[in-house]
């Protein structure tokens, strides 16, 4: 603190002071005959004395914030005759001493007003100890052994572990915690081989899309001397002692994490060999955007490789490994639909689609007839939207979204519907391990009050018993979660939940946070989050609006949110807003709007759009320059769901809600955290930059403005509890400070 600022602080704290002492010596005077009886009240006058203090601390927070100055540059972009600039160019370069200088000066002024939150410190203290509980995840099996990830409670990163049958002896196989020294190491992926012989995992570094992959005997744990490089959106598929893998070539040094990602190709790589040997199984150099990924089915007959372009839709192609130096086949032709191979059973391929079928339903291909004409329906569409299916047991394990929450169905490999699963209430069911000869299986739940629990399941008996559970000190039952229905602009009836504190008076003064995400098929369903509980308990309301662009109501839905349609999930988000409102919950000078990715997008176009109705928005790694997005890293396969502005019908369309594009001066705009990280390459840091710089300068209000640029970090995977905690910490002190909260932890 300087000298300056120590004289301000003084002085707000001795107005305040003064303010109250004679507002209650006044107040003496006419209701009590003696007038010095205030200085008397000891407790009262302590009371008095915090309430000053805090005072000053607003005052002191809320003081006009002086930004970093962000020079422009004369760039203007010619989009069909409409002339765009774009002055803050120059900070997509990632890598140039100017982009470092900026980001540390924006760094600075964020960090030195969330320092000045008065109860951020002990929000910070509460998290480390609500956060300190055993988390574990679902087991699979492989061979004679069962794997499973489990963090102790504040553990960097979770560590996977191996047992020999389900009574064996838990013992750590993997700790990827001894990877680095920050956590910033993360393991995105392993698969064991059929043979139960070798694992194989993925690497990320700082929360990067690349991956790196090596190879451990699973009988000793010895890691091995296979090491891959420059993966990206790659599974792991086995045949016999070697896999399939999917990368891109070396990129150019210094631009790994913004330059475009091109001609994606299949490999497959022997245990112990180097990777310079690994056989090219496929590419496609007629189509260097588009993506592809390798599977096996569990007996190893069949490889499938599937082709696309976007983030909807793919082609499927199949190869009888059993055959030597037999030729891809196409099952299905990419692009309108999507397709994905459950396994084979007895020679058939059963698949999921949505071919027909928008809701999706199961179906059996004959891999020697697999013209669309031959397939067989297994399941077909129901109402609600089917989601995954396993096969365990030899019986069909079908898991659905009905309005946002998980339902499952047991069917014979037939078709005929044998019994439902039975959940403990409404939330999110997922995982349903198993093998095709097991008799049990493994699946997790939760909901916005029922921490993730581990359940094993008896398939044969449709019985579900506690496998693990989460050792939290937590009340569940004074809280309570409803599903509401609002209306939209157009009419349309759009699910919404709710959570909060139960006995909530309806008076239109509780702080509320809405939370929406609206795109690329993604269903958002119930969940458990130890942070979001400081809000809860602090009289707070969770709302999460399933607004179209989603998943939940299958393909249709998820359309009417895309491309030329994209307003509707904007439309549908203020109009959860509104209801909050009109219906008490809250006011606009009590609501917080969050969302991250393509939820950035969405808080960054309403924020714009409809700055009066909120207090605080919460942009997290948005897509906010919506006319240069498809120019880095994977952002071309995003155009499903946006179109692009090297169309020129679409440019026109998306150039009116880019939230870059969109800020106007003289507007005051909500109490902005903008949030992002220097390793993200999904969704670049320049459009945060870029956004906020330009939201600095227009702002004509007095609510702050900030960017939180996280170092050693990407888009959110794999990224290290000690940032998270810390993430979350300054998320919550914001939007609880800006929104006139005065927690107690």
């Amino acid at each position: 603190m300087n000298y300056n600022s120590t004289i301000k602080f003084l002085f707000s704290l001795i107005l305040a002071l003064i303010f109250i002492i004679l507002a209650q010596i006044s107040e003496t005077f006419i209701k009590s005959k003696n007038p010095f009886a205030i200085i008397m009240k000891k407790k009262h006058f302590v009371a008095l004395l915090s309430i000053a203090i805090l005072t000053s601390f607003t005052m002191k927070a809320q003081t006009p914030i002086k930004y970093p100055v962000t020079k422009k540059v004369d760039t203007i972009d010619n989009y069909f005759g409409t002339k765009v600039a774009d002055p803050y160019r120059w900070l997509e370069d990632d890598k140039s001493a100017e982009t470092a200088a900026w980001v540390k000066a924006e760094n600075a002024v964020t960090t030195d007003y969330l320092a000045k939150i008065p109860f951020r410190t002990q929000m910070k203290d509460k998290l480390d100890k609500m956060w300190n509980y055993p988390k574990y995840g679902v087991p699979f099996k492989e061979g004679k052994y069962y794997f499973f990830y489990k963090n102790d409670g504040l553990q960097n990163q979770s560590v996977l572990y191996i047992q020999e049958g389900l009574d064996g002896t838990p013992k750590v196989f993997l700790d990827p915690n001894k990877l680095s020294t920050d956590g910033t190491v993360s393991l995105e992926g392993e698969s064991v081989s059929h043979n139960g012989k070798y694992l194989a995992y993925m690497t990320s570094l700082g929360g990067s899309d690349w991956n790196e992959a090596y190879v451990m005997d699973v009988a000793t744990g010895k890691l091995l001397s296979d090491h891959l490089k420059w993966l990206k959106f790659s599974s792991i598929a086995w045949k016999g002692d070697g896999f399939y893998y999917s990368r891109f070539d070396e990129p150019v040094a210094g631009k790994e994490l913004t330059q475009k990602n091109e001609n994606h190709k299949i490999y497959f790589h022997k245990v112990g060999t180097l990777q310079a040997n690994d056989k090219l199984v496929y590419e496609n150099k007629a189509y260097p955007d588009r993506n592809y990924g390798a599977q096996t089915t569990e007996d190893e007959q069949f490889l499938i490789v599937s082709e696309s372009e976007t983030t909807s839709g793919n082609g499927l192609y199949i190869r009888d490994l059993t055959k030597a130096d037999s030729a891809f086949k196409q099952i299905a032709k990419g692009f309108e639909f999507d397709y994905s191979i459950i396994d084979n059973l007895g020679g058939k391929l059963y698949m999921m689609t949505n071919d027909g079928a928008p809701k999706y339903k199961l179906v059996m291909i004959d891999p020697a007839n697999p013209d669309k004409a031959n397939w067989e329906t297994i399941i077909p569409e129901k109402t609600e939207v089917l989601q995954s299916v396993s096969i365990v047991n030899g019986e069909i394990l079908a898991e659905y979204i009905k309005d946002a929450y998980s339902k499952a169905y047991i069917y014979s490999v037939d078709g005929i519907k044998t019994g439902e699963v039975q959940f403990p209430c409404i939330g999110t069911a997922s995982g349903f391990t198993g093998k095709k000869e097991d008799k049990i299986a493994f699946y997790s739940f939760t909901s916005f009050t029922f921490p993730s629990t581990i359940y094993k399941f008896d398939v044969a008996t449709n019985k579900s018993t506690v496998y693990y559970k989460s050792d939290i000190d937590f009340k569940t039952d004074e809280y309570e979660t409803k599903q509401v229905f609002y209306t939209s602009k157009d009419g349309t009836l759009i699910p919404m939940f709710l959570t909060y504190k139960k006995g909530l008076v309806l008076n239109g003064q509780n702080p509320t946070l809405l939370y929406g995400y609206g795109g690329f098929n993604i269903s958002m369903t119930p969940s458990f989050s130890i942070s979001r509980l400081l809000f809860l308990e602090n009289g707070g309301i969770y709302a999460m609006a399933n607004i179209r662009g989603g998943g939940e109501y299958g393909e249709e839905w998820h359309n009417a949110g895309t491309k030329l349609k994209k307003q509707n999930v904007f439309d549908d988000f203020i109009a959860a807003a509104l209801y909050l409102i009109k219906e008490k919950y809250t006011s606009s000078e009590k609501l917080a709007i969050a969302g991250g990715s393509n939820g950035g997008l969405l808080i960054g176009a309403c924020m714009s759009q409809r700055p009066e109705l909120f207090k605080v928005a919460i942009p997290q790694v948005g897509v906010m320059d919506m006319l240069r997005y498809q120019k880095f890293t994977i952002g071309k396969a995003w155009s499903s769901d946006y179109g692009s502005s090297d169309d020129s019908t679409e440019f026109k369309y998306i150039y009116k809600y880019s939230p870059l594009h969109n800020l106007k001066a003289g507007t005051k705009y909500p109490a902005t955290m903008v949030m992002t990280a220097d390793h993200d390459d999904r969704v670049v840091p320049a459009h945060s930059f870029k956004f906020a710089a330009t939201l600095q300068e227009k702002q004509a209000g007095t609510a702050p403005v900030l960017i939180r640029i996280e170092s050693n970090a990407g888009h959110g995977s794999g990224k290290p509890t000690t940032k998270a905690i810390e993430e979350v910490t300054d998320m919550w002190s914001f939007i609880m400070f800006n929104l006139g909260m005065k927690p107690s932890f």
